[in-house]
């Protein structure tokens, strides 16, 4: 049976993660959809049937999707889909799962991993991540889970954008950036948002077609923000006081930063290095990913991981006339900059 792929929708309370939903599930997509509800919903999706399992109940909706609210453990309700589904009992393409309001999605997405009998049925695609324009500032400034799901996102959602002024919605995207440069972002409208950048991101997928976006740092670079400590002198628009009682925002503790380096990795150095900072700093590593020039070997290696859990495959051939040059992003909680990158040099051929 080929693996089952499946996309977390996270976001603070009230960021409109069951709007999106709702979206999705009416969209005439062809496609059928399991979703995983982490919480009792204060509103039930509307059923024809309605199986009852002992801890979950399994709502088979009109439109042949099926929703799945768990009490207990997430493992055991995606085992529980996948034997369905290899019974024949229950028809689906694809799950999605909507954490709470105040849940970190890095255990959630660990289960993809940890678990031999998930990881032969499924294939985690990404984590998207609403953000509520309007109250988002707050949030961020208050509240460790909402920092948390904007350093985890593989996709960004802006919602309520409308609410506040296009100055407010700009430094907010800065913000973001600040926190994750390789999360796209994007406005969604009431959950009107292509299902393109919804599904099939691939954003975990560890193959020869991921690549680091070549994008991803230019917006970094033009206002030269990894050489660029922020302080009290910088003028962009998000770190001026808002006269809300907003913090300045260099608190931030999600915080990201780029490694480059010209000079090949000796293999053996960094698999060392690495397994050590992911042994000591691993619950503080959000996201990291990267394409690295290796030693030994004509074809880019494509890592990532989250947490401890870190994985990497040999990517395409370097290109005749690209430049070798390892690029690496960290995305955590107050990484020790300076200890990776110094590491970092010291694994170089």
């Amino acid at each position: 049976m080929a693996l089952i792929p499946a996309t977390i929708l996270t976001g603070f309370l009230g960021s409109g993660k069951t709007t999106l939903l709702k979206r999705i599930l009416t969209e005439a997509h062809g496609q059928k959809i399991a979703v995983i509800e982490n919480e009792f919903g204060e509103e039930n999706i509307d059923s024809d049937i309605l199986v009852t399992e002992s801890k979950e109940q399994i709502v088979q909706m009109s439109n042949g999707c099926v929703c799945c609210t768990i009490r207990e453990d997430l493992r055991e309700a995606l085992q529980l889909l996948a034997a369905k589904k290899r019974q024949g009992l229950l028809d689906f393409d694809r799950v999605v799962i909507e954490t709470t309001g105040l849940a970190d999605p890095g255990p959630v997405a660990q289960t993809f991993f940890m678990d031999d009998e998930i990881a032969e049925s499924y294939l985690l695609d990404s984590i998207l991540t609403l953000v509520d324009a309007k109250h988002a500032p707050q949030q961020l400034n208050d509240r460790q889970e909402a920092r948390r799901q904007v350093g985890f996102a593989d996709q960004i959602f802006i919602s309520k954008s409308e609410l506040v002024s296009a100055e407010e919605t700009d430094a907010l995207i800065h913000r973001l950036k600040h926190m994750n440069p390789r999360a796209p972002q994007q406005k969604a409208h009431f959950g009107d948002v292509p299902l393109k950048d919804i599904f099939d991101l691939r954003g975990f997928n560890l193959n020869a077609k991921l690549d680091i976006d070549p994008d991803f740092l230019k917006e970094e670079e033009d206002h030269h923000d990894h050489d660029h400590a922020h302080g009290e002198n910088c003028d962009h628009p998000s770190h001026k006081h808002e006269g809300h009682g907003h913090h300045h925002h260099t608190d931030d503790d999600v915080k990201s930063f780029v490694y480059k380096a010209d000079r090949p990795f000796d293999p053996a150095k960094l698999e060392d290095f690495l397994g050590a900072i992911v042994n000591i700093y691993g619950p503080r590593m959000l996201r990291y990913k990267g394409v690295l020039n290796m030693k030994g070997t004509e074809r880019k290696v494509i890592f990532q991981g989250v947490h401890q859990l870190m994985g990497s495959d040999l990517g395409p051939e370097w290109g005749k006339d690209e430049a070798r040059q390892s690029r690496m992003v960290f995305i955590g909680i107050e990484l020790p900059r300076e200890i990776l990158e110094q590491g970092l040099e010291q694994c170089l051929v």
